[in-house]
């Protein structure tokens, strides 16, 4: 790679980091499992968003586990995206880790630990510690809708918009978004946000992963993962044009 492109790849961005030209954006943080308060948090965006013509939403990952009702959360993104075509699903570590218990559940022992256990519960899944992790796989398998299983399958890792890259947990410093690993876009936690200035991407990055108190604009990076299912605080960031701006329930 020649010295000047890899000098454009890694800058800082400019605090003025613009949205798309006429789009405003909203980015909703992590929602494990707290289907009430993603409806809350909906309608508090419908409600910002009326009479602006050309909004998107996207969501940052990590919609299952911990709280009471991933397959309502589940339930209720599927319906989105068929109202709202254009809306952004990334993956977060905690649908990788749902995946991986589908397919290996003998492995996956430490899921049940993580916020696996709710997960099960919501899908009406009972006798939890008394039973083995294949019979509970079998169990899950059998209880999810196939659209569940397609719409998991389908999130991707990453979404650009304007000067705005889109992740769950961050980036790798020093590495261009081509050569991102999955593991460190949905898991990675210290090594980016200690990122050194001339280490980062030119793009402003919108991540979800470590919960704050309350939401985070660094400038080079926005956190919006608010804790909802510990804390009932779910949060979007919205952007236009060069503003920035949070909502929360």
């Amino acid at each position: 790679m020649p010295a000047s492109m890899f000098k454009t790849l890694f800058k800082k961005q400019p605090s003025g980091a613009q949205a798309p030209e006429g789009e405003r954006l909203y980015a909703i943080g992590d929602v494990h499992g707290c289907a009430d308060e993603l409806d809350k948090l909906l309608d508090k965006i419908e409600a910002d968003a009326s009479g602006h013509n050309n909004t998107r939403i996207i969501f940052l990952g990590d919609y299952v586990d911990r709280g009471p009702d991933s397959k309502g959360v589940l339930d209720r993104l599927i319906a989105l995206k068929e109202q709202r075509p254009c809306t952004i699903f990334l993956k977060g570590n905690h649908e990788a880790l749902m995946l991986d218990f589908l397919e290996h559940p003998e492995d996956m022992m430490h899921w049940l630990d993580w916020g696996g256990q709710e997960t099960l519960q919501s899908y009406d899944i009972r006798d939890i510690a008394g039973r083995s992790n294949k019979a509970l796989g079998a169990a899950l398998r059998e209880k999810m809708p196939d659209t569940h299983i397609e719409f998991l399958n389908a999130l991707t890792l990453t979404h650009l918009a304007g000067d705005y890259l889109f992740v769950h947990a961050g980036v790798r410093p020093d590495v261009a978004l081509d050569d991102q690993t999955e593991e460190d876009l949905i898991w990675i936690r210290k090594r980016f946000h200690n990122t050194p200035e001339d280490k980062r991407l030119e793009q402003t990055i919108v991540h979800g992963h470590q919960p704050v108190k309350k939401p985070m604009d660094k400038g080079w990076r926005i956190d919006v993962d608010t804790g909802a299912c510990w804390s009932g605080m779910l949060t979007a960031v919205v952007l236009e044009g060069t503003t920035r701006r949070f909502i929360s329930t």
